[in-house]
């Protein structure tokens, strides 16, 4: 196994010939992506992997100044595709991942035959002409939050994002996976994300892009998918999701499978 594989816990199941890239996002780990890789393994090869500064990776491989910004782990995710000697995939990203995946699909298109964007946003924050969700007061409030009692932030945090009460398998699976980061490196990743601004990028997107979005989402509001879709200069269509919660693909997979299994499955339409 070399470092690449090592450093991110990297899984390849399945038989198929066609290979599916599953990305989880901040907070969480592959296990997130549980309900949907049953559905899959008969079909396409599946990796997974668990970015670095989540709970399961060593946060010795963390590098402050590596992962300030998202290019840090576009970078990563392009070493993981040489490391397996992957020449084309399906990328699915669920929230940071999907901007993640967007800016590796700029740098090198030709690995990527579509991407599938769970939750994504390319700018957390309010600006002119632009709803992200957050003032800038809004996210000081919530680093501190973290810096003071990163225990307690998690244990708040993690029935919001997922939109639901404490007692949830998904709100406790979510917030096991909270508190598996290191509460510096939680801090970190949380800043690189809602501090990130890639409106600039879409216009460069040559890949087909499928954006699905929860209809109820803390830190994603729903015109987001419809600016994603405006701005992103390749095909792409928007689902809306009857579901709730920012980690929908956990905390309601009776109504999100079925959506990316579809969306997996078909190519938009020219």
């Amino acid at each position: 196994m070399g470092i690449v594989e090592e450093a991110h816990n990297i899984r390849v199941l399945g038989t198929g010939e066609r290979i599916i890239i599953l990305n989880h996002g901040f907070g969480t780990d592959q296990s997130v992506w549980k309900h949907l890789v049953p559905h899959l393994l008969n079909d396409y090869r599946l990796i997974l992997f668990d970015n670095i500064g989540s709970g399961p990776t060593n946060p010795d491989y963390y590098d402050f100044e590596r992962y300030s910004t998202l290019e840090g782990y576009a970078y990563d995710l392009l070493a993981i595709l040489e490391e397996l000697q992957v020449e084309s995939c399906i990328y699915v990203g669920h929230s940071v991942s999907g901007m993640v995946g967007i800016l590796a699909s700029v740098s090198r298109p030709d690995l990527f035959s579509k991407l599938v964007l769970v939750a994504a946003s390319p700018r957390y924050l309010n600006d002119v002409d632009y709803y992200g969700g957050f003032e800038q007061e809004d996210l000081d409030q919530l680093f501190e939050a973290m810096k003071s009692n990163y225990k307690a932030w998690c244990s708040g945090f993690a029935p919001l994002a997922v939109g639901g009460d404490m007692d949830s398998v998904a709100v406790q699976e979510f917030s096991r996976t909270l508190f598996n980061m290191r509460p510096d490196i939680a801090l970190s990743v949380a800043q690189a994300i809602f501090q990130s601004d890639f409106r600039h990028v879409l216009g460069l997107v040559t890949v087909p892009c499928h954006i699905l979005q929860s209809s109820k989402d803390l830190a994603v509001p729903v015109v987001v998918p419809e600016y994603l879709h405006r701005n992103i200069s390749s095909d792409s269509i928007v689902e809306v999701m009857t579901s709730d919660g920012h980690l929908p693909q956990l905390s309601s997979p009776d109504i999100v499978i079925p959506v990316l299994l579809r969306h997996i499955r078909f190519d938009i339409e020219a």
